[in-house]
């Protein structure tokens, strides 16, 4: 089991590297969190939604993601409350006290996922949430220790040293716990690690000699991962290009030059708006690895500019989000790129905004029974109490003045509402549902204006097929008046398989492995 100092220390990123580790070294092994709470979420062959993270470390084992992976979600829907999803299906809203005081009734649900993939793997690596020290939250732990004792599993104990203090926070943390669990961490990894790491020794023996516990690994600071986050702390800097480096700039490749003047190509800018309650932001990660594009999430209306793509994402709470776009001034700043030809794109609750009306009968999401919306597609959204959950297969259909693709698009849906239009010309179906949860069907998909500027669609994902998204990228650079880019488009699997494998490497040698499989054979 992997467990943290403290949130967003490495745990994820972590457990995805043993992962792929492991299967490197000929081991069936699975990823397993007992509860996570996460607006970055994905949705399993079965219909079942499940934490976005167990499904990267899913990837990285080499195994299809499913339900027990991830037994209990929690997605936000304010500062004080959750939708609960048991098992990958949500059983209502709660308030943390509410949570809390019914938690203690998930714990066979737990083992009995946990049982089943014991029972399909050789090793389960186990992955704790938050630090396992939150002495408020300790009685009737189901996620870090509570887990270690259920599972019998020894614990590493992984912490940031690039936010300062790790030393302190290692200590404090062991400190807190009761005698039996401190016994079962075995040993320390220090994470996102910059500089010599001769430096750092004499601290690293005198820590060993005080908690009598080896530093099982120092793993290096590794920019531009390239592997899903768990949720949007990951988004440290709105308004900057989303993951660091370009995929192309990582291999050393130049933005194009222009042939008289060598001053550099411009960038096909993407703005994604970072809504206060931004689930899935993930969508859009494919394209930080194309050359010459730039992706910037975008929370103030003033530093919008004059983007190629405005992406209006997914949210957790799309009344709420859409209220915060007119506060901010931001609604408006949209509506009039649109009127100036910048491209607009929503995804499932982004859709649901650019409508004329979203309708909320039964509260599910606000007590008021609805809201306007920016007017953008004509279509109407109205809430309903049951989410739908499905992986789907589309065709895109052919848009007058847009590109065309001719691949199978793939893709998931995760929404409350049911979005109509009245078929005219100003409100078309973008796509065709042709398979949902492996059942085939012909079913319409979101809308697309009449000039093709403005489209939406519930298919989260769609981005990540690589037809759809290079058409997407040439049109946008022959609207904006650049020459072609030679068809020069990353891969997105292959990409995230050679990330995985990059991973798995820096820590493989940045880790003290034989420690790892002496802790796994003792457990």
């Amino acid at each position: 089991m992997i467990q943290g100092t403290g949130s967003h220390v490495g745990k994820s990123i972590l457990v995805c590297a043993l992962c792929r580790i492991l299967k490197q070294d000929g081991y069936r092994v699975a990823p397993f969190k007992a509860q996570n709470m996460a607006l970055n979420s994905f949705v399993t062959r079965d219909g079942r939604e499940i934490g976005r993270a167990q499904v990267s470390q899913a990837e990285a084992a080499g195994i299809e993601p499913t339900v027990e992976m991830n037994p209990i979600l929690l997605k936000p829907t304010g500062d004080c409350g959750s939708q609960v999803i048991v098992m990958g299906k949500p059983i209502g809203n709660m308030t943390a006290r509410e949570y809390y005081q019914k938690k203690n009734q998930f714990v066979s649900i737990i083992k009995g996922a946990y049982d089943t993939l014991k029972s399909q793997f050789d090793i389960i690596i186990i992955e704790g949430a938050g630090s396992p020290a939150e002495i408020n939250l300790k009685d009737g732990d189901i996620v870090n220790m509570g887990m270690a004792e259920m599972a019998s599993a020894p614990v590493l104990l992984v912490t940031d040293i690039d936010r300062g203090g790790a030393f302190a926070w290692i200590v404090g943390t062991l400190e807190l716990l009761t005698t039996s669990e401190r016994d079962r961490v075995k040993g320390i990894i220090f994470n996102k690690f910059r500089g010599d790491k001769t430096i750092l020794k004499p601290g690293l023996d005198m820590l060993e000699s005080r908690i009598n516990k080896p530093v099982v690994g120092v793993i290096p600071y590794l920019h531009s991962l390239g592997i899903d986050d768990e949720d949007s702390v990951s988004l440290e800097f709105p308004d900057s290009k989303y993951a660091g480096l370009s995929e192309a700039e990582e291999m050393g490749l130049k933005p194009d030059l222009h042939p008289s003047s060598f001053i550099p190509q411009p960038f096909i800018d993407i703005v994604v708006i970072k809504l206060p309650r931004i689930s899935n932001f993930t969508d859009f990660k494919t394209f930080t690895y194309e050359k010459d594009v730039s992706v910037r999430f975008v929370d103030n209306a003033g530093n919008m500019g004059k983007p190629d793509l405005l992406i209006i994402p997914g949210t957790k709470n799309t009344m709420g989000d859409l209220t915060f776009l007119r506060e901010r001034g931001i609604s408006g700043e949209i509506i009039a790129l649109s009127k100036q030809g910048t491209m607009i794109i929503g995804i499932c609750g982004g859709y649901q905004m650019l409508g004329r009306q979203i309708s909320d009968p039964h509260h599910v999401e606000s007590p008021e029974d609805g809201i306007r919306g920016l007017g953008l597609l004509d279509t109407e959204t109205t809430f309903a109490r049951e989410k739908q959950t499905y992986q789907v297969k589309a065709r895109m259909l052919e848009h007058d003045g847009l590109f065309s693709v001719n691949d199978e698009l793939a893709g998931y849906e995760i929404h409350m509402g049911e979005t109509t239009h009245n078929g005219s010309k100003s409100a078309r179906p973008f796509a065709r549902i042709t398979e949902r949860a492996g059942k085939m069907v012909d079913l319409p998909d979101g809308c697309v204006s009449a000039d093709g500027n403005v489209v939406g669609t519930y298919i989260h994902g769609i981005f990540d097929n690589d037809e759809f998204r290079s058409k997407l990228i040439e049109y946008l650079r022959l609207k904006k008046g650049l020459r072609p880019s030679n068809g020069c488009y990353a891969g997105f699997k292959a990409i995230k398989e050679r990330k995985y494998d990059e991973l798995a490497n820096v820590v493989r040698e940045n880790i003290n492995m034989n420690l790892v499989y002496s802790m796994v054979q003792s457990g």
